[in-house]
């Protein structure tokens, strides 16, 4: 819209002036029209051309990002909030959110973890030990890269760049991506370190990042056991997985006011075959993204 900024100062003054709403319902109603207003831009569309169709891309990718059914639900009320004024105030014939279903409450979707939920389980890790140090360090990149299992237990030393805030990922089907690595995730990797280097190495594994006991790269299933002990541990009676911090990664970057195109990108969810199609300014724009809404970045 050419009035965009107008419109948008018009809905907020409408929910605080005729809807009564209090500042931080109507901070919520804007987080979650940028967050629509994002996926609008990435699409090239404008807020009066979008159909029935278009919105329900929308809501399908907050699926795929593994956003729970109550905060899709919350996002949805929002955006049918915006096209309801819009319709009121003359800006649109018809109400394009009028057949956008709400979620059911009781859907099953992915397990997240709450913050204090990962600040529990990360606090009750010994990092006095080597081993502890390691899944501490292994469970902060899970955490603040959103990776698969599979990325991170294939994660080697020539991946690293630390320097520029990025890892390199090997995802599905050899597809390669950059990912934006927080600060707290690089200090446990270092801590590790303090063990790696001492570590008995079995040829033909130097580069691996994350080894085992045997010298050897780390398996799946042994991440899947530690991660269900430290679980159980803090009291979590949640089914916890490594998929777990993935989809708790996406939601709180999202629930953060993440660009969903970025928090798409950053999981490798993207049609792209190699990092050489990022441009210098798509990866200074992830690493803002992590920095700027990502929680284990936060002073």
């Amino acid at each position: 819209m050419s009035t965009k900024d107008n419109i948008i100062k018009k809905y907020k003054n409408y929910l605080l002036l005729e809807r009564s709403l209090s500042p931080n319902s109507v901070d919520a109603y804007m987080t979650d029209l940028d967050k629509l207003s994002g996926f609008l831009e990435n699409e090239g569309l404008k807020a009066e051309e979008v159909t029935l169709d278009d919105l329900q891309q929308f809501v399908a990718q907050l699926y795929d990002l593994g956003i729970n059914a109550r905060s899709v639900a919350r996002i949805i009320s929002g955006i049918k909030s915006f096209y309801n004024f819009l319709v009121l105030d003359g800006y649109l014939q018809s109400d394009p959110t009028e057949l956008l279903e709400t979620p059911k409450i009781g859907l099953k979707l992915p397990t997240v973890l709450s913050l204090d939920e990962i600040e529990l389980i990360m606090n009750g890790i010994d990092v006095s030990t080597k081993e502890g140090q390691r899944n501490r360090a292994i469970l902060e990149v899970l955490y603040s890269c959103g990776l698969r299992i599979s990325e991170l237990v294939n994660i080697k030393f020539s991946d690293l760049f630390f320097d520029e805030g990025f890892i390199k990922v090997e995802g599905k089907g050899s597809k390669q991506r950059l990912v934006p690595i927080s600060h707290t995730a690089v200090r446990e990797i270092e801590n590790y370190l303090y063990y790696r280097k001492n570590m008995a190495v079995k040829k033909g594994q130097e580069n691996v990042l994350f080894l085992s006991n045997r010298g050897t790269a780390i398996s799946r299933i042994m991440v899947f056991h530690f991660i269900k002990q430290y679980a159980a541990q803090a009291g979590i009676v949640k089914t916890v997985s490594p998929h777990t911090f993935r989809h708790s990664f996406a939601t709180h970057l999202l629930e953060g006011g993440a660009n969903i195109r970025a928090i798409q990108l950053m999981l490798g969810h993207e049609k792209i075959t190699t990092t050489e199609i990022y441009t210098h300014m798509d990866r200074e724009y992830l690493r803002q993204e992590i920095i700027e809404h990502h929680p284990r970045n936060r002073k």
